[in-house]
């Protein structure tokens, strides 16, 4: 491997100043000028940040400072930052332009694979970079053959089959890699980086090998200059959620030994004060990458630690190269892969508790512009990715042993919020901090009201036309029986909803939402239709339907609604108001704001025989609808592997009442306020 790396690096050196009269040559001298700056990149970033212990320094006067590494960065990063990106390679558009379609998909796919490397290289993974520097010789070579041979390229599709093979061929390989970083318990580069540097100087940030912005320095700043019981209160509620999740489900900790906290750079003073707390209870952190190669990323969303894209278009363009390369034959290798990497790991799988994930929110909103030269999955090719997913959900099933996992999920604001920041960050603390009792108390008198119901009946105002009925589960034994979950501060930080799974028979309607963000997208005068519990038409004022079926439907024809709540953290909403922060809320706290629809899967998926009860002793009965049912006897019908939640405001909710057999009614909310007996305190946030 050793003697290939060499022979790589060798001949990419040479490709540089290699020179064809033909259009390809450019794009080839480009991106083997940005390998070889990738090395030296990483050597400079290398030397940045401080130890800890000073006295393993010698050349402390030598290390570059932060303005130094920024101006480094920006010239690395040069291709790929807005003002140059229409005329970078890494544009399909743009690469199009020049070569014609065909080729320019392959090429710019090309691109984004090779500087994919970059983290690989920061965690001295040889041979994760090599295949991809041979990749990038492949290719070249089959160019340089052309022209030497017929003075011509090769034909698309031969590059085509270059790149799809390279997919193929890697598979296994990437799965089983990918498999160890998520659960096998190694010291990675993140937690080294935390015990190792002196956090306190940003410099540190750019020895993770991710692009460093502002944002991450100026959120690795204003932590700090934080008190210690600040860090301390903060990773304090985010590591006893977790804890708390197994409590509250009768779940056993102890027979678990590790822990995967997911992050965004930054905030790597609290993390490394909760990975001392998951220590403490007997769990090794494994924190691994956000990966944006082929193998590993799933479209625009991004599982494990991160920084702020260079790029927020550039990562939307590629969000589907699969689709240049996806048919039956990859999706059976793909699948063959997984097997090997889940039979590979199954000890360590066994031993993992669960995801521990700090969110952040704030970032300005981001429209995509929709272009017609991209890699987009056609409609075989989405409904191969919907199979694949489906598929590979229920070969992980057994070894995830789900009914022993548990989860939190807490969010912080960046400092792309505003100049609030400070401010608001205080207040998120504060709201992440809650009385869970008292919420706890004045949730059950909502649950008691509803379990009374038939269905639930919502209806908009001040412009929402949302008026929708949500078919209710019927109770047996209402005394040890419940339909709607009582969640409070545990695996959902912060506190503050109630909510269940509905029977899709009779649920109809229509679901409107006015702005809401979803997966990292904003959309406008989203509107869902509902027949028998199942989404029909659909449309949004500033998205094209195209995006809603990847970023909503993940590329099923239709989707169920998985969950109906209601949520109860007034303060939260306040302070959205207060700091007018409403759009940029992430779902965990927004969904706590209002009531949520979520279409797909219930909040019970592939648990749904594992027994859960309220605080009350009371059994919650409603937990799966009539695709979760076909689990034994169908189970690639039974899970569509998704679950969006859409909420609404409560300044858009006119009415939310539970409507009785006998056809009496119960109000929860009406005009915006918590009107059921018990519920007043709720309205103290929204008087104040």
């Amino acid at each position: 491997m050793n003697e290939r790396f060499i022979l790589a690096t060798d001949r990419i050196n040479e490709i540089i100043n290699e020179e064809r009269a033909d259009c390809f040559s450019p794009f080839f001298s480009v991106v083997a000028k940005w390998i070889t700056d990738a090395f030296a990149y990483r050597e400079f970033c290398k030397s940045a940040g401080y130890l800890k212990d000073r006295t393993k320094e010698t050349d402390a006067d030598s290390k570059p400072d932060l303005k130094a590494l920024c101006a480094k960065q920006k010239e690395f990063y040069k291709d790929v930052l807005p003002e140059n990106y229409e005329s970078s390679y890494l544009n399909p558009e743009y690469a199009s332009s020049c070569f014609g379609r065909e080729y320019g998909l392959c090429l710019s796919f090309l691109y984004e694979e090779v500087r994919s490397m970059l983290p690989f290289l920061f965690e001295d993974k040889t041979e994760e970079v090599l295949i991809r520097l041979e990749l990038f010789l492949e290719v070249y070579t089959a160019f340089e053959c052309g022209f030497e041979a017929d003075k011509k390229a090769p034909e698309a599709e031969s590059i085509r089959q270059i790149l799809y093979w390279y997919v193929s061929d890697y598979s296994e390989f990437s799965a089983v890699n990918y498999m160890k970083e998520q659960y096998c318990p190694e010291e990675e580069l993140a937690l080294s980086v935390m015990k190792e540097y002196d956090l306190t100087a940003p410099e540190y940030l750019f020895r993770f090998g991710e692009y460093v912005s502002d944002t991450e320095i100026e959120t690795a700043r204003y932590l700090a200059g934080l008190p210690e019981e600040t860090i301390e209160r903060m990773a304090d509620t985010y590591t006893e959620g977790f804890r708390k999740g197994f409590e509250a489900a009768g779940k056993d900790l102890t027979i678990k030994e590790t822990v995967n906290i997911r992050y965004q750079l930054g905030f790597e003073r609290v993390i490394l004060r909760s990975a001392e707390n998951f220590e403490k209870m007997g769990l090794h952190p494994i924190i691994y990458r956000a990966y944006p190669d082929i193998f590993r990323k799933s479209g625009l969303h991004k599982i494990g630690f991160m920084s702020t894209s260079p790029n927020r278009q550039k990562d939307f363009d590629h969000r589907e190269d699969m689709g240049l390369f996806l048919d039956g034959h990859l999706v059976t290798r793909k699948l063959e892969a997984l097997r090997a990497a889940l039979e590979n790991c199954k000890k360590e799988m066994r031993l993992m508790s669960g995801p521990a994930c700090m969110e952040t929110f704030g970032e300005a909103q981001f429209t995509p512009k929709e272009k017609e030269d991209t890699a987009r999955f056609d409609e075989k090719a989405g409904k191969l990715w919907v199979d694949y997913r489906t598929k590979a959900a229920e070969e992980a099933k057994d070894y995830l042993h789900r009914e022993e996992r548990s989860f939190t999920i807490i969010a912080f604001p960046l400092p792309e919020i505003g100049e609030d920041f400070e401010e608001i960050f205080d207040e998120v603390i504060r709201i992440n901090t809650l009385d869970y009792r008292l919420y706890q108390e004045i949730q059950t008198k909502i649950i008691d009201a509803l379990n009374l119901a038939d269905y639930v009946h919502v209806l908009g105002a001040e412009g929402n036309e949302t008026d929708i009925r949500v078919n209710l589960c019927k109770l047996n034994n209402p005394e040890k029986e419940t339909i709607f979950e009582n969640c409070v501060a545990d695996v959902n930080i912060p506190v503050g909803e109630v909510f269940t799974s509905p029977v899709l028979e009779g649920t109809e309607g229509l679901l409107h939402v006015k702005k809401v963000y979803i997966n990292g997208l904003a959309y406008e005068d989203l509107k869902i239709e509902f027949k028998d519990g199942v989404t029909g038409k659909y449309s949004c004022k500033n998205m094209p339907d195209s995006v809603m079926t990847e970023n909503i439907l993940y590329h099923h024809d239709y989707l169920p609604l998985g969950e109906f709540a209601i949520g109860t953290n007034t303060t939260a909403y306040a302070a959205a108001r207060k700091f007018g922060i409403e759009d940029k809320f992430p779902i965990l706290i927004a969904e706590k704001t209002g009531p949520h629809f979520a279409v797909g899967d219930t909040c019970y998926s592939h648990e749904e025989e594992v027994r859960v009860f309220n605080p009350d002793g009371r059994e919650i009965v409603a937990k799966e609808n009539t695709y979760s049912r076909k689990r034994s006897s169908n189970p690639l019908e039974a899970y569509f592997g998704c679950h969006t939640d859409i909420t609404i405001p409560y300044e858009e909710i006119g009415l939310i009442e539970a409507v009785c057999k006998d056809g009496t009614t119960i109000a929860v909310i009406k005009d915006g306020r918590f009107v059921l007996p018990g519920t007043e305190k709720l309205n103290e946030a929204l008087d104040s």
